[in-house]
């Protein structure tokens, strides 16, 4: 789940191009792409249109609006590999979602500064998959300028609270820059660092470069050999490479790249 791409729900002609194109995950989103008076056509199309064979996560409108108990009404359709739940606060909300859904999947979007505050607990629920941080919002709720130190301590929550719960690394917020491939990868790039998994695309041309970005790179994929080579010849001894010493942790690193590329090869 490195790329998650959103698509308005009121827009059926783009969700066969969205997933064709490439993401890790497609979201149908009923709830900020969509206007108040096209709300219920819209859940009507995606409805319509799903079968087993279209694989995606629906975003449903927030707990207690007027809409979530009809969103949810989707969740126990084939086709719907989970829900991301926006404005994720309380951990009842979360479980009551995991247990509606067919899947059991629930990606909580965590876009308040309660569910920043809760984050751990809300990570901690059986069926939630991935958190999902929904910098923009946040940005609004806590009167922030700025999506980069600015955010930087509520990124790391993220991360913290998702090894705690022993599930996925996070998934990034947005970048609204969408002709600006650079700045993409550099957030991208900034969001892997930071230990998140992947990031939200609201364009299919943000898919390829938020892939790559979430890959290791050749550097990195040519220390990692190396390091791998020459902990084998040193057959458990204490060894040094460039000047520094291999030890277990960076073994497990090193290991950790090498399955990723494996893995992405096998696709």
């Amino acid at each position: 789940m490195r790329s998650l791409l959103f698509v308005p729900a009121d827009r059926p002609d783009r969700f066969e191009k969205a997933c064709g194109s490439g993401a890790d995950a497609v979201i149908i989103d009923l709830e900020d792409a969509v206007a108040p008076q096209d709300k219920g056509a819209a859940r009507a199309s995606l409805a319509s249109w799903l079968t087993p064979a279209r694989n995606v996560l629906v975003r449903v409108n927030a707990p207690g609006s007027q809409w979530f108990a009809d969103d949810m009404a989707l969740a126990r359709l084939p086709g719907v590999r989970g829900i991301v739940l926006p404005k994720a606060e309380r951990v009842q909300d979360v479980s009551a979602v995991v247990q509606a859904c067919v899947a059991g999947v629930v990606l909580p979007l965590i876009e308040t500064a309660r569910g920043i505050r809760d984050a751990e607990a809300i990570a901690g629920v059986p069926g939630v998959s991935h958190l999902v941080f929904g910098s923009i919002d946040l940005q609004l709720d806590l009167g922030i300028l700025g999506d980069d130190d600015e955010l930087l301590f509520f990124r790391s929550q993220l991360v913290l609270a998702s090894r705690l719960a022993r599930i996925a690394p996070p998934i990034d917020g947005v970048c609204t820059a969408i002709d600006d491939p650079e700045r993409l990868r550099l957030d991208a790039q900034r969001a892997r660092a930071f230990g998140f998994g992947g990031k939200l695309c609201i364009h299919p041309r943000q898919v390829q470069t938020v892939n790559q970005a979430f890959l290791p790179t050749a550097d990195e994929l040519r220390w990692a050999r190396r390091v791998l080579s020459a902990a084998a010849e040193s057959r458990g001894a204490a060894v040094r490479l460039d000047g520094q010493m291999i030890d277990r942790p960076v073994v497990l690193r090193a290991e950790a790249i090498v399955h990723a590329v494996e893995a992405q090869e096998r696709l």
